[in-house]
């Protein structure tokens, strides 16, 4: 019996891809894939005769149509999905339909943009005594966020913040955050992490708006906030050769 498996294609970097899900590429019969956000190189793993369909074009239905026959014809399916599926990512919807139709499903993960983007610019999400909590959250738009859960509200904790799909609405995003985060909290923001042509702007909160808006970046682009990008932080207690655990005394 065939099966539908979800692969994340990471954040453009064709090399950020599982061994597995490249693999599961190399071996399907029908690839859709999320457009222009997937890397065209992996396409080219694709088999002699394999099918790609591009969905960005599709409707929801029309999508399930293609998992339909898939599943009709015992034809292996990948559905790739840019970045890590499980994170704005918009499969539970097409999980929920295979569930209903009693179809087989494997999600197999990727590396989500706000990782790229902490490797690029080279810090660490949570840091000992600067921040142990990481927020990915996006601030409203045509898609709502849910009562309680407006930057605002997220802001109060001043965790390390990972925005997605916000860029352009950076002077909203900045307002709200200077309400709880110190104006000299370390931002960056990374457009296209991990792709050829990748840029990086690292600014305090009270600047961001003003460079954001000056670079001219309104989409595809990740902002990351919070003390863990600036600061040096406590050792971890990890290797502290005071600090007894199951593998050294």
């Amino acid at each position: 019996m065939s099966k539908i498996i979800f692969v994340g294609a990471g954040p453009g970097d064709p090399d950020l891809i599982t061994v597995k899900g490249r693999r599961a590429i190399e071996s399907a019969d029908i690839i859709v894939h999320a457009g222009s956000l997937v890397p065209r190189p992996m396409l080219a793993w694709a088999a002699p005769g394999a099918e790609t369909i591009d969905s960005s074009g599709l409707a929801f239905d029309e999508i399930m149509e293609i998992f339909a026959r898939a599943h009709r014809d015992s034809l292996a399916l990948v559905r790739l999905h840019s970045g890590d599926p499980s994170l704005f990512g918009a499969i539970q919807e097409q999980i929920d339909w295979l569930l209903d139709n009693r179809m087989d499903f494997e999600i197999i993960p990727g590396v989500t943009a706000a990782f790229a983007a902490a490797a690029v610019i080279g810090r660490e999400l949570t840091l000992p005594e600067a921040s142990q909590t990481v927020i990915f959250s996006r601030v409203a738009g045509r898609t709502p966020v849910p009562k309680g859960q407006d930057l605002e509200s997220l802001a109060k904790i001043q965790a390390t913040l990972c925005l997605y799909l916000s860029v352009d609405k950076v002077d909203e995003i900045a307002a709200d955050l200077l309400k709880h985060y110190p104006p000299d909290t370390p931002t960056a923001v990374v457009y296209h992490a991990s792709r050829p042509d990748e840029k990086t702007w690292r600014q305090p909160l009270s600047d961001l708006a003003k460079v954001v808006t000056e670079a001219r970046i309104t989409s595809t682009a990740v902002i990351l906030v919070g003390a863990a990008l600036g600061a040096k932080g406590a050792r971890s207690k990890l290797y502290d050769k005071e600090f007894t655990h199951g593998c050294r005394e």
